[in-house]
C-alpha cells in the first residue's frame, strides 16, 4: 500500500504529524464528499488519520458505508452543592460568566445545567473546601472506526439536545492525533464558529469546498477570512461548479490569494455514490480523476 513511500520520501510513520483541512462557510456544499475521496486518495501516498469534527452532525462514516465503533464518552465538569458547608457567600454566582449559577436573597446557589460550560471557575474561587462537588455531565461521544481503505476514522457526535459542541470537538481531535498518524486529515462542520477554528488548529492547507451560489459565495469569504486571520494557507474547490457563475468565486479566491485547485460539476454518479455509501473515487469516472488530481496536489505541497 505504501510503497510510494519510498519514492517520494515520506516516512510511512513517526515524526512530526501533519494535518489538513477540509471546511467550507455553508453547509451542503459538499465538503464531506471530498474528506472522504480526498483521504482514501491519500491513503496511497500517507498513513494518516480522518477526523470527523462536524460534531452536530457526522457523515464522513456514512458516505464510507461503515459503522462507528469504539464509542468512548465525553463529559463536561459540572458542580453541585453541599449545602451543609456552603456558606451562601455569593462568590460562585459572581463568578460565573454563564450566569448558571443563581441565589436566592438568603445567598443559596442553585445551578442552571444547560446553562453551565464547566469553566470550573465556581470551585477554584469557592472558599470553602468541599462545598461545591464535582459532578459530570455527558456530552457526547468520540468514536474510532477502523474503515477498509487503509485508514481509521474518528468521529465526534454530540448528544441529541446538547448545545455545546467544543468538548466533543477538542475530545475527537485529541484521540484523532493520539494515533500518531503522518497525516490528520480533518474534515469540520460548516460556519465559522469557534468549534470550526478548534478544527482549522495547527492546520498546514485549508481545502475550502463551495458552491457558485450567493450564500455560497458569502460563506466562502468567510471561511476564506478565517484562514486569513488563522495564518493557513487556502485553497479552494468549487463543487456542482456547472450550476452557479463561476467568475464571483475566483473573483473572491483573487482576494485572499487561495488558488482553485479543483473543479467538480454536477453530477448524478456522484449522487449515487452518496446514497450507496460507496465513494466515487472507487469507480473509473472523471469525477474519480478529479479527486486523484486533487490528491496529488495535496501530496506535492506537503512534500
Amino acid at each position: 500500500m505504501h510503497k510510494i513511500f519510498k519514492v517520494l520520501g515520506f516516512p510511512n510513520s513517526g515524526g512530526d504529524e501533519m494535518q489538513i483541512a477540509v471546511s467550507g462557510g455553508k453547509g451542503g456544499t459538499g465538503k464531506s464528499t471530498v474528506a472522504i475521496n480526498l483521504a482514501i486518495a491519500l491513503q496511497d501516498y500517507f498513513n494518516l488519520t480522518l477526523a470527523d469534527l462536524d460534531v452536530e452532525a457526522p457523515n464522513d462514516h456514512l458516505l464510507l458505508g461503515i459503522e462507528l465503533q469504539n464509542e468512548e464518552p465525553v463529559k463536561m465538569f459540572m458542580p453541585s452543592f453541599d449545602y451543609s458547608k456552603c456558606t451562601k457567600c455569593k462568590k460562585c454566582a459572581e463568578v460565573c460568566e454563564e450566569k448558571a449559577i443563581i441565589t436566592m436573597k438568603d445567598g443559596t446557589p442553585f445551578l442552571i445545567p444547560t446553562l453551565c460550560s464547566g469553566c470550573r471557575a465556581c470551585e477554584i474561587i469557592c472558599p470553602v473546601t468541599g462545598a461545591i462537588l464535582e459532578s459530570q455531565k455527558l456530552m457526547g461521544h468520540t468514536y474510532l472506526t477502523e474503515t477498509p481503505y487503509g485508514f481509521p476514522l474518528v468521529t465526534g457526535k454530540l448528544l441529541e439536545g446538547e448545545e455545546r459542541a467544543m468538548p466533543i470537538v477538542t475530545m475527537a481531535k485529541k484521540r484523532a492525533k493520539s494515533l500518531d498518524r503522518r497525516l490528520l486529515l480533518v474534515d469540520t462542520a460548516a460556519g465559522t464558529s469557534n468549534t470550526v477554528s478548534k478544527a482549522l488548529e495547527d492546520s498546514k492547507l485549508l481545502i475550502a469546498v463551495t458552491e457558485p451560489t450567493p450564500l455560497g459565495l458569502h460563506d466562502l469569504t468567510l471561511i476564506l477570512e478565517l484562514g486569513r486571520l488563522m495564518n493557513i494557507e487556502a485553497w479552494v474547490v468549487i463543487n456542482r461548479s456547472d450550476l452557479g457563475e463561476k467568475k464571483r468565486v475566483k473573483e473572491i479566491a483573487q482576494k485572499y490569494n487561495a488558488e482553485i485547485v479543483a473543479e467538480i460539476p454536477y453530477s448524478e454518479d456522484i449522487v449515487r455514490s452518496y446514497i450507496k455509501g460507496e465513494p466515487i473515487i472507487l469507480s473509473e469516472s472523471k469525477e474519480a480523476r478529479i479527486f486523484k488530481e486533487l490528491a496529488e496536489r495535496v501530496v506535492n505541497y506537503l512534500r
